[in-house]
């Protein structure tokens, strides 16, 4: 009845006001009596007039900038994607991306396509879109600075850092010496064109260093500690001695740029000694992602456009003023986490790779169309890996450093990447760089960036140890080695309480490993290691309590699945035990483990959801990264679906097939090391008929008879099982109870899935 009402209505304001629209419109023609209407012509039928109308909506500068966005995007993730996968970080695929759409290119093959979606009066709007990006990016570049840090450590990196600037930049000035009168623009001073090219060789690419050393594990080490307070010192150096060569060039005079030098110092005092304090009580006031409401971040943000808008008056250039900006932000980890988070999606995914792009825009390869020209260019990357890693390696050297830290500390100052591409720009808009020298350089920090992983690589040859990342003690084979990895800490505690009762009476005889993988994205340099103290001490704190010994392993990962499995592969662990927590509801490892996808973040209606009570039951293939875990692991792997799991006391173990006779074996380790109490049922009778699961049985009821029990029950009440503590069941045979979509797997105690 209320349908049909509803129905009834609609149908009377619809029907009706579209009535009185119509009898308007009739009305509204008798207006036109006497009136000079324009009526448009269609001369060429209507198809030609669509046609014509498409193409100068086509023309319209919004669907032109749409248009590039979309194609910079969709380029730039694919060469990025490309370069993850031979370990090269994605900058240089996006480097790579902007040089393919550019005259180098496409628009040297393709020119009429080129014109067609880069004509030269849409570059104005493309530039100042990826000068917004830049900014953002540095101000999130700024929040990643860790200022205590850098005061703590700024007595051992401080000799690597400033050799590391002051040899390269020489050592370009002296470069300039020698091209000035081939390369340099007609006008250009010598001072203005020898600063350029001199910053331009002593810059480092902070955010890419930082990512290259938590890709490959280093950053908890003695040596990613110091080079990583060496760039970013650098960094702070560098921006400083650039603010000061754009006043120089700006000024067009020495003398007349002191006077901008002077601004820029009163600038800098009143950021750290005014803004910085008021920023501080802001953000210790909203610290949270709750209290972190729109008029906060609008504070926040106007300090960022304030701070880019008095260096561009000041003449220092903006990308200084967001730098500034970020690094005298509340140093609160917290907030700076949630803000970065806000800030970093659109700089990097969207406005970054614009940047690029009108860099690769600017960049025309097919000028350097001589051997000269090339071996000026292969002169140019010489001076800059001479300079940078050469004048790194020899002061770490110098300062105490091994040959092999050394030598990768060099390796990586010498990582230029987007910072490199960002003094270019400036050159080249402020008239100081020639579209040829331009070029020639962005060839240049292409070269050093993508050697830093293969120099990396060479020298951890020549250096190669018998030092491996397992511990020692997991290498003992005669040991039951346990691996927990968990995502959170609660759930580690939980996965502990589970592998301490399969080793508690064997502490001598065994090795227990909680393993925390955190995805290299997500963090940042300097919080590593209070992440990592927070990740693991409430789990050493469960240990302790649990009188169980265990080691911590901890990793920043681009692939948590596959580096799951290598390290488990590589320690020759017994038993991988892998903790699901919310994550799993949302179709993550468990729905892929299982085949199975769910949508529901309740624990307590998992089951629901995998029984098809609630019509969501949906098969789905393994997809490649679910495959690695369970086709690459040489060992058993447990699953554990937590529902508040305290105690293991009772156990249920339901045995389905002659294939779950391995599950004995735990009921075992169970008893005998926890005194656990197990029921085994026998769901469809293969027990009787499976000898080797009769006689590990019988060895049990020998010497704790009362710890075992046997059931043949089919149905299973619901009484019995809220009495459990956990279920222990073979991964095949949790599949076949899904697929019976048994009622009694609704109050099921928590679960864990074992794959042999």
């Amino acid at each position: 009845m209320r349908s049909f009402k509803n129905s009834f209505f609609y149908l009377i304001i619809i029907g009706g006001f579209s009535a009185l629209m119509y009898w308007i419109i009739l009305k509204g023609k008798t207006l036109e009596i006497g009136q000079n209407i324009v009526r448009y012509q269609i001369e060429n039928g209507h198809w030609n007039d669509f046609l014509t109308s498409m193409n100068n909506n086509l023309q319209h500068p919004l669907a032109i900038l749409l248009a590039q966005i979309v194609t910079i995007i969709l380029v730039a993730r694919f060469f990025g994607w490309v370069c993850r996968r031979i370990g090269q970080p994605t900058v240089i695929g996006e480097m790579i991306a902007g040089i393919v759409l550019g005259p180098s290119l496409i628009g040297m093959y393709f020119p009429e396509f080129s014109a067609m979606l880069f004509p030269k009066d849409s570059l104005g709007n493309l530039q100042f879109l990826s000068q917004i990006g830049l900014i953002l990016f540095m101000f999130v570049i700024g929040m990643e600075l860790d200022l205590k840090v850098l005061k703590n450590k700024a007595h051992d990196a401080v000799v690597i850092s400033h050799a590391s600037i002051i040899i390269p930049f020489t050592l370009g000035l002296g470069l300039a010496y020698f091209i000035y009168h081939s390369f340099a623009p007609p006008g250009v001073e010598f001072l203005s064109f020898g600063l350029f090219l001199g910053i331009a060789m002593s810059i480092t690419a902070f955010p890419v260093l930082a990512g290259i050393v938590r890709e490959r594990g280093i950053h908890k080490t003695k040596l990613g500690a110091i080079v990583i307070t060496c760039a970013a010192a650098d960094d702070i150096t560098a921006w400083c001695i650039l603010a000061a060569v754009i006043a120089i060039v700006k000024a067009g005079s020495f003398m007349s740029s002191l006077y901008v030098i002077g601004l820029a110092i009163l600038y800098v005092i009143v950021m750290l000694k005014v803004v910085r304090p008021f920023l501080k009580r802001v953000g210790d006031l909203n610290s949270t992602r709750e209290s972190l409401n729109k008029p906060v971040v609008a504070i926040f943000f106007l300090t960022l456009l304030l701070s880019s808008y008095a260096s561009e008056l000041i003449g220092i250039h903006a990308l200084f003023g967001a730098f500034l900006a970020g690094a005298i932000m509340p140093e609160n980890n917290k907030f700076r986490t949630i803000f970065i988070e806000k800030v970093e999606d659109v700089s990097v995914v969207i406005l970054l790779p614009l940047f690029f792009v009108f860099t690769g825009l600017r960049t025309q390869i097919g000028l350097i169309d001589d051997p000269y020209l090339w071996k000026i260019t292969g002169l140019i990357i010489l001076v800059a890996v001479v300079g940078k890693f050469f004048g790194s390696a020899l002061a770490a050297k110098f300062v105490g450093h091994s040959w092999k830290d050394s030598l990768s500390i060099g390796t990586l100052m010498n990582t230029r990447g987007l910072m490199e591409l960002v003094v270019l720009n400036i050159g080249y808009d402020l008239g100081v760089l020639s579209t040829q020298i331009f070029t020639m350089m962005v060839i240049m920090a292409l070269a050093t960036t993508f050697m830093t992983g293969p120099a990396l690589d060479l020298i951890n040859f020549i250096f190669k140890t018998k030092s491996n990342v397992v511990p020692e003690e997991i290498s003992n084979k005669s040991k039951y080695k346990v691996l927990i990895s968990f995502a959170t800490p609660e759930k580690g505690k939980t996965l502990l309480k589970v592998a301490n009762s399969l080793v508690k009476k064997q502490s001598g005889n065994s090795v227990v490993t909680a393993m925390h993988l955190s995805l290299s994205s997500e963090l940042h340099s300097f919080d590593v290691k209070d992440y990592e103290r927070e990740m693991f001490l409430p789990v050493i704190s469960e240990s302790e309590n649990l009188n169980q010994k265990i080691i911590t392993l901890f990793k920043a990962s681009n692939d948590i699945d596959s580096d799951i499995t290598d390290t488990a592969n590589h320690g020759d662990y017994d038993l991988l035990l892998v903790g699901l927590g919310q994550s799993i509801f949302e179709g993550t490892l468990l729905g892929k483990v299982l085949g199975f996808t769910t949508r529901i973040i309740n624990p307590d209606r998992l089951i629901d959801k995998f029984t098809g009570k609630e019509g969501l039951f949906e098969n789905s293939p393994f997809d490649e990264r679910t495959r690695q875990i369970i086709a690459k692991s040489k060992m058993s792997v447990g699953i554990l679906v937590d529902k508040e799991l305290d105690e293991i006391n009772q156990v249920f173990m339901p045995i389905f097939s002659d294939e779950d006779a391995f599950l004995i074996e735990f009921a075992q380790k169970l008893i005998h090391n926890n005194g656990s109490q197990i029921t085994v049922l026998d769901a469809v009778g293969h027990i009787r008929n499976n000898r080797k699961i009769q006689e590990g049985i019988r060895s049990i009821e020998q010497i704790a008879p009362n710890h075992i029990m046997m059931m043949q029950e089919r149905t299973i009440k619901k009484e019995f099982l809220e009495h459990q503590d956990l279920m222990i069941i073979s991964l095949e045979s949790w599949k076949k109870l899904l697929d019976s979509h048994s009622i009694w797997l609704n109050n099921t105690p928590s679960v864990l899935i074992i794959k042999p």
